[in-house]
């Protein structure tokens, strides 16, 4: 009986995955997941599925069954859930999400960050997730409610389809033939142009990009499922997203970037809902990955020197000092300062401060958190310093860049 009522609430999962385009998780009144469709996982600072889990439980054990909730976290990150709690051999809870309501912009990234005292280094890994997640409104979301209620409280039936005899081809050999020139002629030029695509990655060349695209469009996007033209575009666009994630890696991108927006645009992409928005999604694409390697590419350093500004990157909400870098790395300490000077044209200390600085001119643009708060997110323990460093690089103390902004806002 258990496995019989298990086998149907994964067919409900199932079906809710698909028709919602998010992930659906299936959880015993232990809070243990027992089926989990998840097209994508949380970032480590973001998991938190033990509390989450718990708090759907409890509400949906005090409701009756034909209750659904609405679930928020601390992160923002939304659900929608139903209750298992009748005599059936099974209980727990099915759950849909995570989703937004809400585009999520700097102000909302930044006051997540702030809120949860979440590593700043962390920004662009949490940006690239949370615009990956489905942005619905509160009919979606009722809606989803409503099927999960019916599906679980009523008896699941098996469906059957019904399917005809293919049409015969009227093909002749002739016509095959061809047929199959013209598609030889059409995957060496498609393949040519994949070259030409990377390339333009690679360079973080956004002109010569939209260019390749309106010039080849139409023989790289070809329709290979005649029947069903939104799929074949998908598949097509999965293809370009993988090229350019070797394009970026390529052009001198760390794995970490590359990763995160790569995963963001195989969801998005999956989640398209038509040709127009999907034709609009492919050019987003291909101008953040040029924007991915104009901001993050390494190729023009040496090893050492890249080894060193990566790590800046990915550890800029610490304290950095040159020989904390050179400890990190394995490196004589002034042979990292000459090698980096060298290839950069500026020292450690002011290629990190500015780094910190361009940080925090988000943060303080937002006007939510204290100059103070800004400091210590962004790596500095002294604030004195901090406004000292700022006002070097960018010519105004923290706090006139926090006016400066206010006054432009009205």
């Amino acid at each position: 009986m258990l496995e019989s009522r298990l086998n149907n609430l994964k067919k409900i999962c199932r079906i809710t995955s698909s028709i919602s385009k998010m992930d659906v998780r299936l959880i015993n009144q232990e809070e243990t997941p027992i089926i989990q469709l998840v097209k994508q996982n949380l970032p480590a600072a973001l998991q938190n599925f033990e509390e989450d889990f718990k708090q759907i439980n409890k509400i949906l054990k005090e409701h009756d069954t034909q209750s659904y909730y609405y679930y928020i976290n601390s992160f923002r990150l939304q659900y929608m859930a139903s209750g298992i709690w009748d005599n059936s051999d099974y209980k727990g809870a099915i759950i849909v999400g995570p989703f937004l309501s809400s585009v999520p912009g700097t102000e909302f990234m930044s006051d997540i960050i702030a809120k949860n005292q979440i590593p700043i280094s962390e920004r662009k890994q949490l940006q690239e997730f949370y615009e990956s997640l489905s942005v619905v409104n509160n009919s979606f979301t009722n809606s989803i409610g409503e099927l999960l209620v019916n599906l679980s409280l009523n008896p699941f039936t098996d469906a059957q389809c019904i399917t005809s005899d293919p049409i015969p081809s009227n093909h002749n050999k002739e016509s095959i033939k061809t047929v199959i020139d013209e598609s030889k002629s059409i995957i060496e030029l498609r393949y040519k142009n994949e070259e030409k695509f990377m390339h333009a990655i690679m360079t973080g060349d956004k002109e010569k990009l939209d260019q390749l695209k309106m010039d080849i469009g139409d023989v790289y996007f070809e329709n290979r499922i005649p029947e069903s033209p939104i799929r074949s575009s998908k598949n097509i666009t999965l293809v370009l997203n993988t090229l350019c994630r070797v394009a970026a890696k390529r052009g001198g991108v760390h794995p970490v970037y590359i990763h995160e927006i790569s995963d963001k645009f195989a969801i998005l992409i999956e989640r398209a809902p038509n040709l127009p928005y999907l034709n609009k999604l492919i050019g987003i694409m291909l101008h953040e990955y040029c924007d991915l390697v104009k901001e993050y590419s390494t190729r023009q350093y040496s090893e050492l020197v890249k080894k060193a500004v990566e790590y800046i990157r990915l550890n800029i909400d610490s304290p950095l000092t040159l020989h904390d870098l050179a400890d990190s790395i394995h490196v004589n300490p002034s042979h990292l300062s000459r090698k980096f000077k060298q290839e950069t044209g500026q020292n450690i200390t002011d290629f990190i401060n500015i780094k910190k600085v361009e940080s925090a001119k988000l943060y303080l643009q937002i006007g939510q958190n204290t100059i103070t708060d800004v400091a210590f997110i962004v790596g500095f323990n002294d604030v004195n310093y901090f406004s000292r460093v700022f006002k070097k690089v960018t010519s105004l103390t923290p706090s006139q860049y926090m006016k400066l902004h206010k006054s432009d806002k009205y």
